[in-house]
This record gives structure tokens, C-alpha cells and sequence, in this order.
């Protein structure tokens, strides 16, 4: 498999260890969809995906309806997205996404943690060249020839297609071919577990265990944040 499976790999899960953590990194998503596209699923791709990944992770339906609602809520406060791009120990890219209602406590926090952990932020737009932007879909297991399937998708976008140990498929493609890869899923009856947006680093960093000890300090304290959507870094897989 290519580039992206061998980043699949090397991504460190923590932030969706907790249960709660969870809940309010979905919640966040469901807001920002609601405000895109508007709050009836039917109409709102990215929010019936969305929908089906939550209550897939069990989230309670009065959660969804908050997260609805709060979209919806013209006096509730708007979440914001904000991009950190910076370095952290050995020279390490670390590319960290937020969701936040307060942008000077946001920036305050995660500029604390690298500076903390031996880090620097840096400007935006600074690591852009390192990391390509993709959509990645995982559906639930179906019989299917992988070849064929491949070679359909190409069309629609996908450039990586394989599966993982349970059986799902798992396809990567570019940021802008979101909707046109739901649209020919859901036409063709693939039920959707999850879809999510990814950055995938074209060259990976190698560390020794000592260094990645110190990198995944600062990247564990970046995930514990609740205003801390997603971290994507090109340190190497550990072996």
C-alpha cells in the first residue's frame, strides 16, 4: 500500500481514546457542518456522514441535537477553525487543527506547548508544502473486487484504496473530491462508517527512540486540549 496506509499507521489515536474526547471532536464537526450546509441531513452530505460516525461511536442523540442546535442558535458563540503549523524537538513538522470559541485562549495554549516542550510555532502557510490534503473514507466490509473497484474510483477522485485488518475499505483522495466520492458511495451502497480530512506528509522524518520520547511529549500534550480537532506530523513510523 502507499504513502497514506503507511501514515495510518504511524498516527497516534490519543485524542480518541476517551470517550468524551470523542463526543466533543464529532460535536465540533457537526456544528461547522450544520453552519456550511444546513441543519437536515437529507440536504447536507457532510452532516449525514457525520450523523452515521456518531452514533456509530455511541454518541447520545441529545448530543447530536446540541451540536445541531447550537449552529442553528444565532445568540450561541460560533466555533472557529485555526491552523498552528510550527516545529517541534529535532525538527519534527507538526501541523495541529482546532475548533475554538475563543481564539486568544487557543492561541495562548498551544504556543505554551511548544514552547514548553522545545518546539516553535511558525508562520501560516509554512508547512503547506509538506503535507497534502486528502479525504479518507472507511466503509464497512462488502464483497467487492478491490481491482475493479480501484479503477472506477480513479474517476471520482480516489487515489488509495485498500483495507484494513477488520475488513473495511479505506480510501484516500483528494481534499476537493469529497462530495463527489460520498456521492458515488452512497449510490452504490457502500455504508459509510466514517469520513474525515487527513494531511499526509510527503517525506517522513526518522527519529531515534530517545527523540521520538521528546516529539511525543509535545504531541500528547497538543491532543489533551479540548480545542484540538486533529495533529498531523512526518516523524517516521515507529519500527
Amino acid at each position: 500500500m502507499g504513502r497514506a496506509f503507511e501514515y495510518r499507521k504511524a498516527t497516534k489515536m490519543a485524542r480518541w481514546g476517551h470517550m468524551a474526547r470523542v463526543f466533543t471532536k464529532i460535536g465540533k464537526e457537526i456544528t461547522i457542518a450544520v453552519k456550511a450546509g444546513g441543519p437536515d441531513p437529507d440536504s447536507n452530505p457532510r452532516l449525514r456522514v457525520l450523523i452515521k460516525q456518531a452514533k456509530a461511536e455511541n454518541m447520545p442523540k441529545d448530543n447530536i441535537d446540541r451540536a445541531i442546535k447550537k449552529a442553528t442558535d444565532k445568540s450561541a458563540e460560533g466555533y472557529k477553525e485555526i491552523n498552528f503549523e510550527g516545529y517541534g524537538p529535532h525538527g519534527i513538522a507538526i501541523f495541529v487543527e482546532t475548533l475554538s470559541d475563543n481564539n486568544n485562549r487557543t492561541v495562548a495554549n498551544v504556543r505554551s506547548y511548544f514552547t514548553k516542550h522545545g518546539g516553535n510555532l511558525g508562520t501560516q502557510g509554512c508547512l503547506q508544502f509538506l503535507f497534502d490534503r486528502k479525504c479518507v473514507f472507511t466503509c464497512e466490509p462488502k464483497e467487492v473486487d478491490m481491482d475493479e473497484l480501484e479503477l472506477e474510483l480513479i474517476d471520482f477522485g480516489v487515489d488509495e484504496l485498500g483495507q484494513d485488518e477488520e475488513g473495511n475499505i479505506i480510501m484516500y483522495g483528494a481534499f476537493e473530491s469529497y462530495s463527489d466520492i460520498q456521492k458515488y458511495l452512497e449510490a452504490n451502497n457502500f455504508e459509510i462508517k466514517s469520513a474525515e480530512f487527513v494531511r499526509i506528509p510527503n517525506d517522513f522524518k526518522d527519529v531515534t527512540p530517545e527523540e521520538r520520547e521528546g516529539v511525543q511529549k509535545l504531541l500528547d500534550k497538543i491532543e489533551e486540549d479540548e480545542d484540538v480537532q486533529n495533529v498531523f506530523t512526518n516523524m517516521a513510523p515507529e519500527e
